[in-house]
């Protein structure tokens, strides 16, 4: 399931300007990394072997205020605890809120409990770990929005709605969504699919072309442009998907199918890719998940449910 859908929750992320509960979320920061403690399931629960149950494995989890109080040893009355907390958004009835180390007086983070943000790609349950991902999104924004970036003085949260404000200039800064294509390139004659790796990063699997929305670009015409420039192919029939947000990388993604149209030969652009193939159904490999668009494209088209197999 894609990490944004969380049915039967609901996501509600609009500004407000409310005050913490002791049983609302704390998403607490140390930079770019995120406070995660742990307790210990067995490893039937965890569904991580079949034998007796009685190893033990540590379950990371996000934690109320009301428990990161307790877990840190806080002295001071968790009433003040609540002091220079942002509100994020909310799920269903529960907060969440942003706290970092700077604005928590000499409060120290053990080492071992601190996650990037990749954590929440395979973090449960799943409409916490989009509730995760979508934070450290908005705390990115915070930590790369502290100064003005027209006059550069110190700039101040907005309390009317999410954003930067400078009070030396009056820039105002909202955080960065980036849009971007990813599309499924289907040869619909041999029946196959084309796949990628990327020539770097840490993500290996096999993917999709994608590539970010250049200025006074559509969509459809982003989608063409990175598909020439990364596999030097033509196609036709671009089918629009679906979009999804990407917190990852602060984009949003819209994904198209598209049908090719003549010559299959690829040609690589190597500088972003290190591998592209066609793949017949059959031979489309097992992802590591469904939390993105461009993997639940790929299985889409690996059952013969894509749009342009209809």
């Amino acid at each position: 399931m894609m990490i944004h859908k969380i049915d039967p929750h609901k996501y509600y992320p609009e500004f407000r300007n409310q005050e913490p509960k002791p049983s609302d979320y704390l998403l607490l920061f140390d930079g770019e990394k995120v406070y995660l403690p742990s307790h210990t399931k067995s490893a039937a629960e965890a569904d991580t072997s079949t034998n007796s149950g009685t190893e033990k494995h540590p379950q990371i989890y996000l934690p109320t205020f009301e428990e990161v109080h307790g877990l840190l040893g806080i002295r001071q009355p968790l009433e003040r605890f609540f002091l220079d907390c942002e509100y994020l958004f909310s799920i269903d009835d529960r907060a969440f809120y942003r706290k970092t180390v700077e604005n928590s007086g000499a409060l120290m983070l053990p080492e071992e409990d601190l996650y990037a943000s990749g954590v929440f790609r395979n973090f449960e349950p799943e409409y916490l770990a989009f509730a995760g991902i979508t934070a450290t999104q908005i705390n990115r924004f915070r930590l790369d929005r502290k100064f003005c970036g027209r006059c550069g003085h110190p700039t101040v949260h907005s309390t009317t709605e999410r954003a930067c404000i400078c009070p030396e200039c009056g820039q105002i800064e909202y955080p960065k969504i980036s849009p971007a294509v990813i599309i499924a390139i289907v040869d619909t004659e041999q029946d196959k699919i084309l796949l990628t790796r990327y020539a770097g990063g840490s993500y290996r699997h096999w993917a999709l072309v994608a590539g970010f929305v250049e200025v006074g670009e559509t969509f459809k015409g982003a989608a063409r442009r990175e598909i020439m420039e990364e596999v030097g192919l033509k196609v036709s029939d671009l089918v629009y998907y679906k979009s999804q947000p990407w917190s990852f990388s602060d984009s949003a993604m819209i994904g198209f199918f598209a049908k090719l149209d003549g010559d299959p030969t690829i040609t690589l652009q190597e500088s972003e890719l290190g591998e592209a193939k066609w793949f017949s159904r059959e031979d489309v490999p097992d992802l590591p998940s469904t939390i993105s668009v461009g993997q639940e494209m790929i299985t889409l088209f690996k059952n013969g449910e894509d749009p342009l197999s209809q």
